[in-house]
């Protein structure tokens, strides 16, 4: 018999906009605004793992790492 490898995707996976407590929890996880989850929700889906990417990425953008001079 074949095993399917594919992990399993739960709810906790994925960000559900309908719920305004669970929009705050996902604003303090990532430590941004429930703006901003929304915005990225919209840009690059549900996944939990690819809001935080986005998130990571748009905030590395925003804030380049300036060079110590040395």
């Amino acid at each position: 018999m074949h095993q399917d490898t594919k992990p399993a995707i739960r709810d906790n996976d994925r960000i559900d906009l309908s719920h305004d407590y669970a929009m705050c929890a996902w604003a303090r996880l990532f430590n941004v605004s429930e703006k901003q989850v929304r915005e990225a929700v919209s840009k690059v889906g549900d996944r939990a793992v690819a809001v935080k990417e986005h998130l990571h990425r748009s905030r590395r953008a925003e804030n380049p790492e300036r060079p110590s001079g040395r």
